[in-house]
């Protein structure tokens, strides 16, 4: 018979209530936590964290995203290996054109009827060449016109069209014959794409002797 107090191999036994008694369940308890924490470290490697589309943000609480290996695109976006996309203020865009004397039209004028600015006013981005009066879009998104243009004659109506890739979007009238100057003027939102191209031409009227004053203006609302 083994002695009162110990067990059938000898070794004592912890009685309840008594210092050091029965410390396998601790033990046992913090191997588990330890397992469970190597397994929380462990499944992101094997399962990685996607949005549920690929429009949302995935958002670790407490943690910081910082995107290091990243280049600059054309449009002005910042774009890293991890596909994120970044805005930066290179991306603004807007442009003011203005006629600071009579226009005497050329050959080329005559021809095209496009109406053309000898100043500039706002030029961000350079994307206004004034050279050719023609804005080229940057990138796709929604850009706002608008435009003011001035005739001399009371005898005569003129007609404006805002073109875009060389097609009518909208046009303004000024036709009142009782006025020497008058202005015709018209303001929209387009969505266009990279490399599109607006500008302003005479469907109606003369160019000769006039559009002082006039005015041509556009920005990029925002992109897409």
């Amino acid at each position: 018979m083994p002695a009162p107090g110990r067990g059938p191999l000898g070794p004592p036994l912890s009685m309840p209530g008594r210092r050091g008694a029965l410390r396998e369940p601790a033990d046992f308890g913090f191997s588990l936590g330890a397992a469970l924490a190597l397994l929380l470290l462990l499944l992101p490697a094997c399962c990685p964290v996607r949005a549920q589309n690929d429009t949302e943000p995935i958002v670790l609480e407490g943690k910081c995203l910082v995107v290091c290996d990243s280049s600059p695109s054309g449009d002005g976006a910042v774009t890293s290996s991890l596909g994120i996309s970044v805005r930066s203020g290179s991306a603004k865009v807007a442009f003011s054109a203005t006629r600071s004397t009579n226009h005497e039209p050329s050959e080329m004028s005559n021809r095209t009827m496009t109406i053309y600015f000898d100043q500039v006013l706002v030029n961000i981005g350079n994307h206004f060449d004034l050279a050719s009066s023609i804005f080229v879009a940057p990138r796709k998104g929604i850009y706002s016109f608008s435009f003011h243009v001035v005739k001399v004659y009371n005898r005569q109506t003129i007609q404006v069209s805002l073109m875009q890739n060389g097609y009518p979007v909208i046009s303004a009238f000024a036709g009142d014959q009782d006025v020497t100057r008058e202005a015709a003027s018209n303001g929209v939102l387009l969505l266009m794409e990279r490399e599109d191209k607006v500008h302003l031409k005479l469907e109606r009227g003369n160019l000769m002797g006039g559009w002082k004053y006039s005015t041509f203006s556009g920005f990029l609302v925002f992109p897409l």
